[in-house]
């Protein structure tokens, strides 16, 4: 069991996340803020479930404004090992809402609602999305690690700018809806670092 000092040092919260939370807390609440983290924190033990069956430890969590990404080293894990792990968030999302929906009907359909979009956002493929990763992971398993960097790079650039660009127009269509720019902007950042050529490291 983790002691207080070790959590300090395995969970790390950005003050951005903090700030987002609190803002978002004001305009929808505790209750909406409440199940979205649910649906988040389910993602994160989808992910972190498939290492510890991998035989991988998971050494700590990073909560930031634009997610969460668990510590671990992947480095000895295989292409469809690491596509497994990638895939179990939005499998665990997906799993859920589906379960929610046979068995609960309409009583937690926010919650189920959550499951999905969390779920269908993290299979964009935008890096350092999941699924940008798998798509970096099944590209490269068929041609290499070069090509699949190749592309991962031009598709999550392309799909990057063309969600930031929709997601921009809907909030000018709209009015508002600023919760969208986060979105928009998180993806205009991971454009911006596809255009650059940074190199992705996943712990």
């Amino acid at each position: 069991m983790w002691r207080l000092c070790d959590l300090r040092e395995r969970i790390r919260i950005s003050p951005g996340f903090c700030l987002l939370a609190a803002w978002f807390t004001l305009g929808s609440g505790w209750e909406l803020l409440g199940t979205v983290l649910g649906a988040a924190a389910l993602h994160e033990l989808g992910h972190c479930g498939a290492l510890r069956l991998l035989g991988v430890p998971v050494t700590g969590l990073r909560i930031g404004i634009f997610g969460a990404e668990l510590a671990a080293d992947r480095r000895g894990l295989s292409y469809p090992g690491e596509l497994a792990a990638v895939l179990a968030g939005p499998g665990a999302n997906l799993l859920c809402a589906l379960l929610l929906t046979v068995l609960g009907g309409t009583r937690w359909v926010v919650f189920t609602g959550a499951n999905l979009v969390l779920c269908v956002f993290n299979l964009v493929p935008v890096r350092p999305l999941d699924g940008g990763r798998a798509l970096y992971l099944l590209a490269a398993w068929a041609a290499g690690p070069a090509a699949g960097e190749i592309a991962a790079r031009w598709t999550s650039m392309i799909a990057a700018l063309a969600l930031s660009a929709a997601l921009v127009f809907v909030m000018v269509r709209t009015g508002g809806s600023l919760w969208l720019l986060p979105a928009a902007a998180g993806l205009l950042s991971a454009a911006g670092r596809e255009l650059a050529g940074q190199d992705f490291k996943y712990s």
